[in-house]
């Protein structure tokens, strides 16, 4: 049986969640009965089987996982902190140049020392929601900046620049 994994921020970094459609199918039926406390708390027991959640950041995992289970039942999501820099999106289902895509990206942004939040889209209708045909797909600060093809790592450099960051020194 292969377990699902969703990519989860928590607080300022992203985080494959093992079970997480699991865990949120399971308080479906029941959510509209519990408060957000207890919601968050059966969350934790339930995917705490699965994944290292430390005591430390708790509540940075409760916040996002409530905010997925929200999503999931199709109700409002709950605001999380989002990451000081760029938000960039490798759109793609995995392939070759899907990983090629992600591995330049973090290449450039580690040569450039620019804090970004880097995440890999790869459900399909995650990525159907962007209008993108071709993959993979580069989506800068929620613009679609590539479509079908690799950008360059001098491209990339260009774009995030234009994004309006400022590497660290």
């Amino acid at each position: 049986m292969t377990e699902d994994i969703v990519q989860m921020k928590i607080s300022k970094f992203r985080s494959g969640i093992i079970g997480f459609k699991t865990a949120c199918s399971k308080l479906a039926g029941a959510h509209k009965t519990m408060t957000e406390e207890e919601i968050k708390a059966a969350l934790i027991a339930e995917l705490k089987k699965s994944n290292y959640i430390p005591d430390s950041a708790r509540k940075d995992y409760e916040r996002a996982f409530y905010s997925g289970f929200k999503k999931f039942v199709g109700e409002p999501e709950v605001e999380c902190e989002k990451a000081a820099g760029l938000e960039i999106k490798v759109l793609g289902k995995g392939c070759f140049r899907c990983r090629q895509l992600e591995q330049d990206v973090m290449a450039v942004l580690t040569e450039m020392n620019i804090e970004a939040d880097l995440e890999h889209v790869n459900e399909i209708q995650d990525i159907a929601a962007y209008g993108v045909l071709g993959l993979p797909g580069l989506v800068i600060n929620g613009k679609i900046m590539a479509a079908g093809s690799i950008p360059s790592k001098a491209k990339l450099k260009e774009w995030f620049l234009a994004a309006g960051t400022n590497p660290s020194k």
